[in-house]
């Protein structure tokens, strides 16, 4: 399979449904390449507002957009609950590290990948100093039904310092691996994905071991 249909969803809503072109596929998880330019679906939500700050019981149409940054390689590891970014610029060169807490489920044909974000994340800059991000967010989305309880937070945050050692340590995948990496000319953008009726009837498990 060439490419694998990303579905970003924060609490009941679908963000962003993204194509992106399957790099590597294995035991280990997938790794794939979001093109810049690269046509998707996004959220239509009011001008100058962000999704973490609307109302999770709100209703948002997806629009025909495009991917609006550099390239970016994301890794989803098998059986983890966080995704590494690389992002680079438009010129192709890395520009730094974003880890992404979230919960996964893959369809049984492949084709898609579902996407439940956790709020909580870790920038890293190429020289591995890092931070975390949208703690205030996280905090008080904890406890709410759309989101996670406060045991969920407390195993959400622990998948993130357990991150945090790889960081510090600079082991894979914050070794420099992939930093280097340029998509072979052949590659074409992938064609936007057909419009998703509705939302999947499911929300990503927090715990990998109930995929």
């Amino acid at each position: 399979m060439s490419t694998v249909n990303i579905h970003l969803i924060l609490g009941s809503t679908v963000s962003m449904v993204i194509p992106a072109r399957v790099v590597e596929s294995g035991d280990g998880g997938l790794l794939l390449w979001v093109a810049p330019g690269t046509p998707l679906w996004r959220a239509a939500i009011p001008p100058g507002t962000h999704l973490r700050d609307l109302p999770p019981e709100g209703s948002y149409p997806l629009r025909a957009d495009r991917w609006r940054h550099g390239g970016a390689l994301i890794l989803q590891p098998a059986g983890a609950g966080h995704a590494v970014w690389w992002s680079f610029t438009l010129g192709q060169e890395f520009r730094s590290w974003y880890v992404n807490l979230e919960s996964r489920v893959r369809t049984r044909d492949g084709a898609d990948v579902h996407v439940t974000d956790q709020e909580l994340d870790i920038t890293v800059t190429p020289d591995r100093s890092w931070e975390w991000k949208d703690e205030e967010s996280f905090a008080a989305k904890t406890g709410h039904p759309v989101y996670w309880t406060a045991a969920e937070a407390a195993a959400i945050r622990a998948e993130g310092v357990r991150v945090t050692r790889l960081i510090d340590s600079a082991a894979y995948p914050f070794d420099g691996t992939w930093c280097d990496f340029r998509p072979p000319p052949s590659w074409t953008v992938p064609d936007r994905p057909e419009l998703p009726l509705a939302r999947p009837p499911y929300r990503a498990p927090l715990d990998p071991e109930e995929a």
